[in-house]
């Protein structure tokens, strides 16, 4: 991604950039974004009626696909053609390595006016501002680290929650002897790398966990803790049913909520889809953090402003910024999406018990240190690098290879993608 970005200097220096809209303008904005179920779609529906109530067009470019990767390729394409969107959904260091490339436009006169500096913790800003000028609007905050469970389905086995992985593992197997599928799992390459990184978490701790997936230190790389972490993926393995490979997540979700399955690894995202089937936390699901509760992995939705030409896209980005960090919409939209606000001052009391836990975890990792970027989910890794992780994580979850095989494989493809 970062060398495709640099080669498209060309390109996206040959967009006309309006640096102000006239007042009367009529604000529009193509959004190019993958929040395609159901209830990503609806938090998706409030932005666009929010905008809509203020005079905007809404362009919808959705791309079906769970993780972004298939809308990565099409943003690719139609900034090569010079013609970006108004307003994409991407996040981490892909949205610094846009704005490197001169594709991003700045709003600082939004920032300023919000006083986003006041209302979003230091870790988000570090994700939306690029040379300290606000490139891009955090929309949540998405914790990544859950283990979504009926608590209907263990009951049958007498069991809770599990807090760690040997427990895991001891209710997996009554769950399977009694014929129950343990994990509800979609077998996709983005899918199998957020059940890995939980597991680094969890058998690693926070160090190693930093170490590894963000530091990409060798040696914490090739240990045998990480070892360790692949044995654990491959008994995960064998939780899961056949008919997994190529499952949507929000499937898997739907399994869990059915009773055919007892848990799903999965961030909060997932609790949009109980929402929106009307399901009570503590009642038809229990979230719980993965085994171990080692810090907070975080995942950030963002919508980055792309450099566009005319009046009324150079507005339209102007009001979706400003209704984006409202705490209105920040309240309304992540009700829907499962999520947190990414704004520290937004009411609290229309939020379920899973997102109380969610802000108040949130904050002690915070300030304990142990607030750590999702590599799935493009915050601590992308490109590459990242590729080189989900390559290898899902290989082995998808064949008979050995853990000291995985693990040989992992350092040397992190070498070759760094």
């Amino acid at each position: 991604m970062k060398t495709f970005a640099r080669a498209l200097c060309g390109a996206v220096s040959m967009i006309a950039v309006t640096a102000a809209a006239p007042a009367l303008a009529e604000p529009k904005a193509e959004v190019l974004h993958y929040w395609t179920s159901g209830g990503e779609a609806k938090a998706v529906q409030a932005l666009q009626e929010a905008f809509a109530a203020r005079g905007g067009e809404w362009v919808d470019a959705p791309v079906a696909g769970g993780g972004g990767d298939a809308q990565a390729a099409v943003l690719r394409a139609r900034v090569l053609a010079g013609d970006p969107p108004a307003a994409v959904q991407i996040k981490g260091p892909n949205i610094q390595e846009w704005a490197e490339a001169g594709a991003l436009g700045d709003l600082t006169a939004v920032a300023t006016a919000q006083d986003w500096d006041k209302v979003l913790p230091e870790a988000i800003q570090n994700i939306v501002k690029y040379e300290g000028k606000y490139v891009a609007v955090p929309v949540n905050v998405h914790r990544v680290d859950w283990i979504w469970a009926n608590p209907e389905v263990l009951a049958k086995v007498g069991a809770e929650v599990p807090t760690t992985w040997e427990e895991f593992n001891e209710t997996a197997d009554k769950l399977q002897a009694a014929g129950i599928i343990p994990l509800a799992h979609g077998g996709q390459p983005w899918q199998d790398a957020t059940v890995f990184e939980t597991v680094v978490l969890g058998i690693g701790g926070t160090d190693f966990y930093r170490k590894a997936l963000v530091e990409l230190d060798m040696d914490a790389l090739g240990s045998d803790t990480m070892v360790a972490v692949f044995d654990q993926m491959r008994k995960m393995r064998g939780y899961v049913d056949p008919d997994f490979p190529g499952r949507d997540w929000n499937l898997a979700t739907a399994m869990v909520m059915r009773g055919e399955a007892a848990m799903q690894i999965m961030g909060d995202w997932a609790k949009g889809e109980f929402a929106a089937a009307g399901k009570v936390p503590g009642v038809d699901y229990v979230c719980a953090s993965t085994p171990s509760d080692n810090g907070y992995l975080l995942n950030s939705d963002s919508f980055a402003m792309f450099n566009v030409s005319g009046d009324d896209n150079v507005e339209g980005q102007a009001v979706l910024a400003e209704l984006i960090l409202g705490t209105e919409f920040q309240e309304t939209f992540n009700l829907f999406k499962g999520s947190i606000p990414a704004r520290t001052d937004v009411p609290r009391a229309e939020f379920d018990d899973c997102a109380i836990k969610s802000m108040d975890d949130m904050v002690a990792a915070a300030e304990g240190g142990t607030l750590l970027g999702s590599m799935a989910h493009e915050i601590a890794q992308a490109g590459a690098v990242r590729g080189a992780f989900i390559d290898v994580a899902t290989a082995h979850f998808n064949s008979d290879m050995s853990s000291q095989d995985a693990v040989d494989q992992l350092v040397k493809a992190i070498k070759l993608a760094q």
